[in-house]
């Protein structure tokens, strides 16, 4: 059942609810007056990283090609580890750049204003859908687009109809091709099959994400493999494998932060009024972390603690890590759930949880912890509409910027 009252749902008094954001707020000031050196150092470290991998994935697949026997051998290599460099520049560098974790170090190399990654989203729709969307209002049903991506039935509140049971297809489609299914999240597609979508706009976003899109396919597709000559279908297919690796990877982090037990949904009601300390507490009781090394949290852009990103989505990720134990101890004090666990049974769990809800709710349990009494929660109406523009309140300043620039209105 969603959540209507965080504070209620937690069992915590107003003043309660107050100090524990006084004590986030306090994290966030600590955090933010000891950014300094080896902060910038380390993202500046990750991105020369990154960009040598690219460079050594091409080199060793053009090497490898004038030789029968090291032709697919280096293929193979050379697309793994231009996967491995596509997903740091999409995880680590590119989603926490175009958060604005790096803008105090006013490097306009590194500055979310400026940033593109190197996907099929153009980076303006992506800080509009996930910045200002996502982070303001986190699985609130008939808000969060993130909840379900528009294709996938992700809560129990939410209607279910026979399209519903074709979801184990779209979810297979949706993670091989997940910077696609990126790409098209911020035109709102439940907005468009209701025919709410201003026309104008849906045209201005489709023209932007061709020309993105368009970018990218020839980049990976046509010139890198022309550039290969006779063996261009070598070169094709390892780009493939590079694209399907990020899209995969990316797809799992993501649901293993936003969908396993324990990562609750809300109804509108919880907007209402809410103050910064029960949006802090909304954050964490709608997120899920995961436990890795220091080499995982680096590759999953340290989305390992999406609880503490959730909190302070624009704090360097590098800092996540000692962040995590202060949350940890202020939601054991409290006694407030943090939800964490190994990789591979967080995604087990969304993994179910998608399966479940293909099916109608008659048919299949509940895995979401008790709720307070119904009479103190009210189920969100499944037929309820996605808010424009217009009807969402104010966003949040540490959301995340974002803005319709004369190059992205393109």
């Amino acid at each position: 059942m969603a959540i209507s009252d965080v504070a209620e749902y937690a069992h915590l008094t107003d003043e309660e609810v107050e100090q524990l954001g006084r004590e986030l707020d306090a994290i966030r000031a600590e955090v933010e007056e000891s950014r300094g050196p080896a902060d910038a150092a380390y993202i500046r470290r990750v991105i020369r990283a990154q960009r040598l991998m690219m460079v050594a994935s091409r080199v060793v697949m053009a090497v490898s090609a004038h030789d029968d026997r090291t032709r697919k051998p280096g293929a193979i290599a050379g697309g793994t580890v231009l996967g491995l460099a596509k997903i740091l520049e999409n995880m680590e560098i590119g989603h926490n750049v175009m958060h604005g974790q790096w803008d105090w170090m006013n490097d306009p190399e590194i500055h979310s204003s400026n940033w593109e990654w190197d996907t099929a989203q153009p980076a303006e729709q992506w800080k509009h859908s996930h910045n200002y969307i996502h982070h303001q209002f986190t699985n609130v049903l008939g808000h969060d687009n993130d909840v379900g991506y528009g294709v996938l039935r992700m809560a129990r509140e939410q209607k279910w109809t026979p399209v519903s049971l074709g979801q184990p297809v779209y979810n297979a489609l949706l993670a091989g091709l997940f910077q696609w299914g990126v790409a098209l999240h911020d035109l709102d597609l439940e907005r468009i099959r209701k025919m709410e979508k201003d026309p104008k706009e849906l045209r201005r976003q489709l023209k932007q994400i061709y020309k993105k899109g368009s970018r990218q396919a020839l980049k990976d597709y046509v010139v890198y493999p022309a550039m290969a000559g006779k063996h261009w279908r070598t070169t094709l297919a390892a780009n493939a494998w590079a694209n399907f690796m990020r899209n995969m990877w990316s797809y799992v982090i993501i649901f293993c932060g936003h969908f396993p037990d324990g990562a609750l949904h809300f109804t509108e009601e919880e907007l209402e009024d809410e103050t910064r300390a029960e949006w802090y507490l909304r954050q964490i009781l709608g997120a899920a972390n995961f436990k890795g090394g220091p080499l995982l949290h680096v590759m999953s852009g340290n989305l390992g603690f999406q609880i503490e990103h959730h909190l302070f989505p624009d704090l360097p990720s590098n800092r996540y890590a000692e962040i995590s134990v202060k949350v940890r101890a202020l939601c054991e004090k409290y006694d407030i759930p943090y939800t964490t666990g190994p990789l591979p049974v967080q995604y087990g769990q969304a993994l179910r949880t998608i399966m479940k809800l293909s099916l109608p709710n008659g048919m299949t349990s509940s895995n979401s912890p008790n709720p307070p009494p119904p009479e103190q929660e009210n189920m969100i109406p499944l037929d309820r509409r996605r808010k424009s523009e217009s009807e969402r309140p104010t966003r949040r300043e540490e959301t995340g910027s974002w803005s319709r620039t004369a190059r992205g209105a393109s």
